[in-house]
C-alpha cells in the first residue's frame, strides 16, 4: 500500500494546531538534500529504518488487532516520529499512548488529537501545560493515588476543561499503580467526584511477564495480571462509576492479551518498529530499525571497532545484531566506539567498510538520533526529524 503521504498529510492537517503543518513538519527537516541518495552514500553512524518492513509492520498490526476485536493505540515512547504515528491512524489505531506531557504536546502539534499519557503528571507547571493541552486535544492521564486530584481538577476547571483520567493499576509490574480491587475502586470514585476531571477507565502494564521464556507459564501470568485489571473494571462500573476504557498490553504481550474478554485497548507501539529485544519477547513483526556504522579498526582479527559506541547504538536490554556478519562472539560499546569480538579470526571486514546493526532495543536508540532515514531499496526516501526525542518533561 505504501506510505500513504497524501492521506497521512491530510490528516493530519485536518486536526493539527499548525496553520502552515505541510509534509516537511513531518519529514524532511533541513536533510532534504540527502534524499535520494543510495544509503551508501550516508555518513555514519546513520538510524535507518526499512520503509517496506515498516509499511508491512504498521498493516499487520492494525489488521491484527482488528480481529481480536480491540482498539489500538500504539506506545510513542519509542517511536517519537509523528508521521509513523499517523500512519499507525491510516491502519486504524484511534489515537497514541506517550509516557511523557512533552511527547504529547508534539503529537498533538501534529494533528493527533486523541492522546493517552500512560504515567502520572505531577506539579503545578505540568498542569498548566497539561490543562493548556486539553484545550485543544483529548487527553487522558493516568493516576494512581488521590494526592494529586485536588490541584489538577481545579487547573482544569480554571481552563474550563476536563482532564481524562484512567486509574493505573500495579498488576505485578510493581512500578506504579495502585492496587485492584478496592483501593482503585476508592480512588475512582474520587476521581469521578472531583470537578475538572473525567473518569475514563482504568489502565495496567503487565510487562514482568513478557521477558518470561516459558511459554506456557507467560500466558498464565499474562492471563492473571490482565484478569485483575478487568475484574477491577467490573467491579468500578457495579460501583456505579464510568470505566470504558480498559488499556493495557505492549509489544511483548499483544499475542495474548487483545484476546482476554474485557479488554478495550492495546498499547503496543515496538512491534511497528520490532528489534533485537522485542523478538526475544516473541515479536513476530519483521525486524525494520537499524544503525548503519563505519569499521574505523581492526586491531587483531579478533576484534573489530566501529564508529557507533552507546551514544548512537546502545546495548542495553539486548545486543545490536550485526547483519550479515558471522561468528560474532560478544557486541559491546564505549560512549564513541563499538566493540565486536569474534569467536575465530576474522580478516574478512576492513577499515572502512559499513555493517548494518539491528537495534538491540528501540525505545533506548530513537531518542538518541536527530533523525530517522527511511529507506526503500537502499535508496533514501524520506528523512524524518525526531521529533518527540528529548521530551523529558
Amino acid at each position: 500500500m505504501g506510505f500513504q503521504y497524501e492521506k497521512i498529510l491530510v490528516k493530519a492537517r485536518e486536526n493539527s494546531t499548525l496553520s502552515n503543518l505541510t509534509w516537511d513538519h513531518l519529514t524532511k527537516g533541513e536533510n532534504v538534500n540527502e534524499i535520494g541518495l543510495n544509503k551508501s552514500e550516508l555518513d555514519t553512524p546513520v538510524l535507518w529504518v526499512d520503509l517496506d518492513k515498516l509499511e508491512r509492520n504498521i498493516e499487520v498490526l492494525g489488521a491484527y488487532f482488528r480481529e481480536a476485536g480491540v482498539s489500538w493505540r500504539p506506545h510513542t515512547k519509542g517511536v517519537k516520529v509523528p508521521a509513523i504515528a499517523h500512519k499507525a491512524m491510516v491502519e486504524g489505531a484511534l489515537g497514541v499512548t506517550c509516557a511523557k506531557l512533552g511527547e504529547a504536546e508534539i503529537m498533538a502539534a501534529a494533528g493527533i488529537t486523541d492522546i493517552l499519557i500512560a504515567n502520572q503528571v505531577v506539579g503545578p507547571r505540568k498542569y498548566l501545560r497539561l490543562v493548556n493541552l486539553c484545550r485543544r486535544v483529548d487527553v487522558k492521564i493516568a493516576v494512581d493515588s488521590d494526592a494529586t486530584l485536588a490541584d489538577l481538577g481545579q487547573a482544569a476547571v480554571e481552563k474550563r476543561v476536563e482532564v481524562g483520567i484512567l486509574i493505573e493499576l500495579n498488576n505485578g509490574m510493581n512500578r506504579a499503580g495502585v492496587s485492584p480491587g478496592a483501593q482503585a475502586v476508592d480512588l475512582a470514585r474520587k476521581v469521578h467526584e472531583t470537578p475538572g476531571l473525567r473518569l475514563c477507565g482504568v489502565m495496567a502494564w503487565e510487562g514482568h511477564a513478557c521477558v518470561e521464556e516459558e511459554v506456557d507459564w507467560k500466558k498464565v501470568e499474562i492471563t492473571r495480571a490482565v484478569g485483575e485489571m478487568v475484574d477491577t473494571a467490573q467491579r468500578i462500573r457495579r460501583a456505579g462509576l464510568p470505566c470504558d476504557i480498559v488499556s493495557g498490553g505492549g509489544s511483548g504481550t499483544y499475542k495474548t492479551t487483545p484476546h482476554l474478554e474485557g479488554v478495550t485497548e492495546i498499547q503496543a507501539g515496538g512491534a511497528i518498529f520490532n528489534d533485537a529485544s522485542y523478538s526475544s519477547w516473541g515479536v513476530s513483526t519483521d525486524p525494520a530499525l537499524f544503525v548503519r556504522v563505519t569499521v574505523t579498526s581492526r586491531p587483531t582479527p579478533e576484534r573489530m571497532i566501529t564508529d557507533a559506541g552507546w551514544k548512537s547504538l546502545p546495548v542495553w536490554i539486548n545486543q545490536p545484531i550485526p547483519i550479515g556478519v558471522k561468528g560474532v562472539k560478544q557486541v559491546s560499546a564505549s560512549a564513541e566506539h563499538g566493540t565486536v569480538i569474534f569467536e575465530s579470526p576474522n580478516t574478512d571486514i576492513q577499515v572502512g567498510d559499513t555493517i548494518d546493526f539491528m537495534v538491540g532495543y528501540t525505545d533506548a536508540t530513537l531518542f538518541l538520533h536527530d533523525h530517522l532515514y527511511g529507506i526503500r531499496e537502499d535508496v533514501v526516501e524520506v528523512v524524518w526529524p525526531i521529533q518527540a526525542r528529548g521530551k523529558l518533561r
